[in-house]
């Protein structure tokens, strides 16, 4: 009896579904929201510390002035960020990273071997990189030189041999420095800022001694290892690339000093101080004329695979390169920002709007 009825069920059901006053199926209601091709609906961005406050402002902007959902920005450091980005395409892969200096030849390998082939490159502006301290104690002029003696692992002695840097007071090299324990916090080894800062102030002091200009022609590595090793012996402090809390850890620490991109100095102004490098002060005027000796470019990159595939990347794209985000008189400037003159603004606009790919050549 049971079967029969479990029978009857079905052939009714079956004579329902075939009939022309069936409801109709499925396909023919009304459709839902097409769901966008990557799975995800928003922007994912990633990278670099310094330029975490400009994306964070660009992408909370576009989110209530368009109708597309704001983007996700982190903060994972250059390094970091560029290494998520290279990882691959799809909605578990981020579509943007934000870096505080240019990718490296490495990274676009790394890019291309994961199947990311077509990279575009966006350059917004400019920064420099601090040497800042508390405002409760005196403000430092030092030399490029005396920066790299005070954080080098090795140093030369007088007779132009290597040994331990032995510097633990800045007084040390030069007495007008301040007669303080040397007591540096600064980005890790991940961060893009580290790498500008390596770059341009380390190398910068480093290559002032004659004997080191004549190294690099002779042993490159060498010349390398020495202008570009930091110390380990506490001098100088891994801070993390939280560049707020080292903001904060300056406050609690007046004689110590910290490392970070410049908008962090223009937004704790009432608190810390930017030492002179070189008897150049760290002034917006002076890191967009190249005379402050620490400045750099800022770029963030793109997928071009995610293009049309995570909604709104190139009107993001549009925002971030817009007269009132980063023009002259724009809002990202009251962040920090150095911007391009309008030239230069318009050339990678240009860049961007046809979609140019990325050549390191």
């Amino acid at each position: 009896m049971k079967l029969q009825t479990i029978t009857a069920s079905v052939f009714t059901m079956v004579l329902i579904a075939c009939s022309p006053s069936a409801p109709p199926a499925a396909k023919e209601e009304a459709p839902a929201a097409i769901a966008p091709a990557s799975g995800r609906d928003h922007i994912k961005i990633v990278g670099s510390s310094t330029l975490y406050p400009f994306a964070t402002t660009v992408a909370e902007n576009f989110g209530r002035t368009t109708s597309f959902k704001t983007p996700v920005v982190e903060s994972t450091g250059s390094g970091g960020g560029l290494k998520l980005f290279c990882a691959g395409t799809g909605e578990q892969h981020p579509d943007i990273t934000n870096a505080s200096r240019r990718i490296k030849s490495s990274e676009v390998e790394r890019c291309a071997e994961n199947g990311i082939s077509e990279i575009i490159e966006v350059k917004i502006g400019y920064d420099g990189i601090v040497l800042a301290n508390s405002r409760k104690s005196p403000k430092m002029n030092i030399t490029l030189q005396e920066l790299f003696l005070a954080l080098a692992k090795d140093i030369l002695d007088a007779e132009n041999t290597l040994k331990p840097n032995p510097y633990d007071k800045w007084s040390q090299i030069n007495p007008d420095l301040p007669d303080i324990r040397i007591e540096v916090m600064g980005p890790p080894p991940t961060s893009g800022t580290r790498d500008a800062f390596v770059e341009l102030a380390m190398e910068g002091g480093c290559k002032t001694f004659d004997w080191v200009k004549a190294l690099k022609k002779t042993d490159k590595p060498a010349y390398k290892s020495l202008c570009h090793t930091i110390r380990e012996d506490g001098a100088y402090i891994e801070a993390g690339e939280n560049d707020n809390l080292l903001v904060q850890k300056l406050n609690a620490n007046p004689k110590a000093f910290g490392i970070f991109g410049y908008s962090f100095l223009d937004q704790n102004f009432d608190s810390i101080q930017g030492s002179s490098i070189n008897s150049v002060d760290a002034e917006l005027e002076n890191i967009a004329d190249g005379s402050y000796p620490v400045s750099r470019s800022l770029y963030f990159y793109v997928k071009k695979a995610h293009i049309g595939q995570t909604p709104g990347i190139q009107e993001y794209i549009t925002e971030f390169l817009s007269e009132k985000a980063s023009g002259e008189e724009g809002y990202l400037v009251d962040r920090g920002l150095i911007p391009m003159h309008e030239d230069e603004r318009g050339q990678w606009k240009e860049k961007v709007k046809n979609l140019a790919i990325l050549s390191l050549e």
